[in-house]
């Protein structure tokens, strides 16, 4: 099921991170709902692209348009503080507000190539046998972005007593992801959602986290991984979408939701018309 197409009419959404994978099916979701969206990263057809990669924001921008919402691309990049800045004024100074902003920054599978990383360590190699360098890569291509984005939209939210300022991670509750690095920057990741939840909720400002399952992505296929994903990007999108248009939402603050169970409460399913269960990272590893 789809989302109705007037159901975000008239909201201004802020999806950073968008040029391909979970953040464009965000930005997809939240124009098959009709809303106003804003789609920035730093791959673009008039700059450089991220490993040469062939998605830009332009073509997300008009797969918005395409599924009934307006799209609109931004170029920025998101370890700046001040680009981030930068790209907020423009966003207010053109549309008024921002109702809806996500963070769906991730440069962490960067050099991976389906079995080891760009220095040279598989997945999951314990941490006392490879080099802690490539953590500040993790940590500076997830947590750090996000927490930029969050600042830069908070105070406009704060004003208006109202937003949703939503965190794309992978929930650690249920336990070890599996790799020391991806593990300690997604638990940072949901550490900042529930932050910011406590500082934003008294302003009537939410915050929380959502956390797909194993997305067939534009990498996820290049490297052999498709068969392994449970679902498209389209299914965090939707998640997103009936998050941002629920009048309740404020109930959610500082959680970590998955896409599974809020389509299992919402009645939304993925691009196939399915409707894909909570992810679990240890049945998909066993």
């Amino acid at each position: 099921m789809t989302p109705a197409p007037d159901l975000l009419r008239g909201k201004i959404c802020l999806v950073a991170g968008a040029s391909r994978g979970v953040g464009r099916g965000l930005a997809r979701g939240l124009g098959e709902a009709g809303a106003t969206v804003i789609v920035t990263a730093r791959s673009s057809e008039t700059g450089p692209r991220t490993e040469g990669r062939p998605e830009t924001i332009e073509d997300t921008a008009r797969a918005v348009d395409a599924a009934g919402g307006e799209g609109h691309h931004y170029l920025c990049d998101h370890t700046s503080e001040r680009a981030v800045d930068t790209l907020v004024h423009w966003a207010l100074r053109r549309f008024g507000r921002i109702d809806v902003a996500v963070s769906s920054v991730w440069g962490g599978n960067e050099g991976y190539d389906g079995e080891r990383y760009a220095d040279g360590a598989a997945w999951g190699t314990p941490f006392w046998r490879r080099s802690a360098e490539p953590f500040s890569d993790l940590f500076g291509s997830g947590p750090y972005p996000a927490l930029l984005l969050a600042r830069a939209v908070a105070p406009a939210m704060v004003s208006a007593k109202s937003g949703l300022i939503a965190f794309v991670s992978f929930d650690t509750a249920p336990g070890y992801l599996g790799d020391i690095f991806y593990d300690l920057t997604k638990a940072a990741t949901n550490r900042l959602a529930f932050a910011c939840a406590e500082e934003l909720a008294p302003h009537g400002v939410t915050a929380l986290g959502l956390s797909p399952g194993f997305v067939r992505t534009e990498r996820a296929v290049d490297i052999g991984h498709a068969d392994r994903a449970t679902e498209t990007p389209l299914y965090a999108g939707r998640a997103l979408a009936a998050l941002a248009a629920d009048p309740a939402v404020a109930a959610r603050a500082g959680q970590i939701l998955h896409a599974g169970d809020l389509a299992a409460e919402y009645g939304f399913t993925d691009a196939d018309g399915t409707q894909p269960a909570r992810f679990q990272i240890n049945a998909e590893e066993s």
